[in-house]
């Protein structure tokens, strides 16, 4: 079966072991869903539910929150942690809140890492989270939704290192694999978790007997919360053949390099900021005049102001995408280069048309 294959292949990337296994789906939201129901079915009871606590840094993506209200936890459920310098999470204070908590009553029982966030590409210490995970006995996911698609060159393999120690991780390959859209996926260490989260039970769906086969034979209802399902698994199967991996690696080495030489591009003009240097093909700047004030003596805020016009001023030239985020309250820009076909004349005239566009925004020209 394609779709078992494909998997495989992946899971020997991620150096998981045999054991492993893993379901294709519509994207990162389905896919993190997914794997804190599995996290919850594997190590709580049901009378544990309202006392289960979650760890993540205050740069884990909105998709797994979100995912926690679906299930029913309350906000407080999710504990944030402030990440450091370089937007990570930090190990210590992810064992001293565990400690806390369970000395509390409550039941921790899942730690979220990130693989690459979406805002700065930033990954979390997956080894060192690991470690504390099976020490207090705590499930270990990884949200790399965008980043575990370095997998696939070796530069991603020694970033990504530790991942292989998560009980699971999401990859969307309709990300940075090139992949049309609904092409997400959730590998886990132990497959047997994933079907006991959410295998069809004899009583539940009484039609649907005379279409089981017996243990081998592999049902992929079994392995999500999706019944009916399209063939996802092809998309990025039939890439592999018709390219070769190696074209794949070729492409993310690629983009690692793109965003590289925008930082370049960016550190050698006047009055930008770099706020998250360039990983995992992401870059995240400012334009600060003078540091904080340009000379007409704008505010913080007014700093935030004016990088968002010109983000809406690159908008409207349509010539690159180029957004806001927001890091430490701080409005900052994001460019995002994994697009292979990129060259360095297209990341030089963004730069300068960002330029061009910082100047007539602050009348300095």
């Amino acid at each position: 079966m394609v779709e078992l294959v494909t998997l495989d292949w992946i899971r020997k990337l991620a150096g998981y072991p045999e054991t492993a296994g893993g379901i294709f789906l519509s994207g990162g939201s389905l896919a993190n869903l997914s794997a804190l129901v599995t996290a919850r079915d594997a190590l709580l009871k049901p009378e544990q539910f309202s006392r289960a606590v979650v760890y993540g840094s205050d740069q884990t993506h909105s998709s797994l929150l979100r995912a926690m209200r679906i299930l029913g936890w309350q906000k407080k459920q999710f504990r944030k942690l402030e990440s450091d310098a370089a937007f990570r999470v930090r190990p210590e204070a992810v064992r001293q809140a565990i400690r806390e908590d369970r000395a509390a009553g409550l039941e921790p029982f899942c730690v979220i890492a990130n693989a690459g966030t979406t805002n700065t590409g930033a990954i979390d210490p997956m080894a060192e989270l690991a470690d504390i995970c099976a020490e207090e006995k705590v499930w270990l996911h990884a949200d790399g939704a965008y980043g575990a698609a370095a997998l696939f060159c070796e530069r991603g393999r020694k970033l990504l290192s530790g991942i292989e120690r998560a009980d699971s991780f999401t990859l969307d390959p309709h990300k940075w694999l090139f992949q049309p859209f609904d092409c997400a996926l959730l590998m886990v260490r132990n497959r047997a978790t994933l079907r006991h989260a959410f295998h069809v039970r004899e009583d539940e769906a009484e039609y649907l007997q005379d279409a089981r086969g017996g243990e081998e034979e592999v049902n992929l209802w079994d392995y999500s919360p999706e019944l009916t399902r399209p063939f996802r698994a092809l998309k990025l199967w039939m890439s592999l053949q018709v390219f070769g991996a190696d074209s794949f690696a070729a492409a993310l080495e690629r983009t690692f390099y793109l965003a590289e030489y925008a930082e370049r591009e960016l550190r050698a003009r006047t009055n930008w900021e770099i706020t998250s240097s360039a990983q995992m093909a992401v870059v995240t700047f400012r334009y600060a005049p003078n540091g904080q004030q340009d000379g007409s003596g704008k505010s913080a805020r007014g700093i935030d102001a004016l990088n968002r016009a010109i983000a809406a001023r690159m908008q409207e030239q349509g010539f690159a995408l180029v957004l806001t985020t927001e890091l430490r309250g701080q409005t900052v820009l994001r460019l995002c280069t994994i697009n292979p076909r990129t060259t360095e004349e297209d990341i030089a005239k963004t730069v300068e048309a960002l330029d061009e566009h910082a100047i007539h925004e602050t009348g300095s020209g």
